[in-house]
């Protein structure tokens, strides 16, 4: 496994190379940066299983660290991209139903003291994307929208690193973990996206 993910999993530049695909990804959700956490955390746990490679592979809280860091910060640069998009992005918003109804879900959620919407859509396939704009086109307060962010962050970076080491740990550095992983990853995605779908009357919010 080590060998196919290359020479990037075995330097520091594997930090790099996940945060900037993080970072990125909320405005190109196309990017594999669930995959490429997913491979970096499958041969950090090849590494301290054999104790072969002890300096050539990801540190795990590092490479968790770097993943939802980058998160956060992909979220914001959105939200303020969003915030002061005028009204060219609200044009843009309103054809959208997608948009629009996640702007209204996610007020509605924030107004009243919660915003576990926030951290669903992070699990969602472009969820991040259509919530983060969708906070800064409503122009939702800061203060309301980061602490969720950052929850939302470092929940998905704890889960697809935590499912490429457990699953290089049971099922050894190969081809299968990383699937197996990745099936779980997207299965959670499968299942945040239905939760995002469902009536605004029945999403999960928390009451202050």
């Amino acid at each position: 496994m080590l060998e196919s993910v290359g020479s990037l999993t075995g330097s520091p530049w594997i930090y790099a190379a996940v945060a900037l695909s993080v970072l990125l990804d909320v405005f190109l959700p196309v990017l594999p940066s669930g995959v490429l956490v997913i491979m970096a955390a499958t041969a950090a746990a090849a590494g301290t299983a054999t104790g072969e490679v002890p300096q050539a592979v990801p540190d795990i809280l590092f490479l968790t660290l770097s993943a939802a860091t980058a998160s956060v910060l992909g979220d914001l640069v959105a939200y303020r991209l969003a915030w002061r998009g005028g009204e060219r992005l609200d044009r843009a918003i309103a054809r959208s139903r997608r948009l629009t109804s996640a702007q209204e879900r996610l007020g509605a959620a924030l107004a009243r003291g919660g915003g576990p919407l926030v951290v669903i859509a992070r699990f969602a396939p472009a969820g991040r994307s259509v919530v983060s704009l969708g906070a800064g086109a409503a122009h939702r307060r800061v203060r309301e929208f980061l602490p969720w962010s950052i929850l939302a962050g470092l929940s998905w970076a704890m889960y697809s690193v935590a499912l490429g080491y457990f699953g290089g740990q049971w099922l050894g550095a190969t081809w299968l973990a990383t699937g197996v992983s990745l099936v779980a990853l997207f299965g959670a995605g499968a299942g945040a996206a239905y939760l995002m779908r469902r009536p605004a009357t029945e999403a999960p919010v928390s009451r202050a």
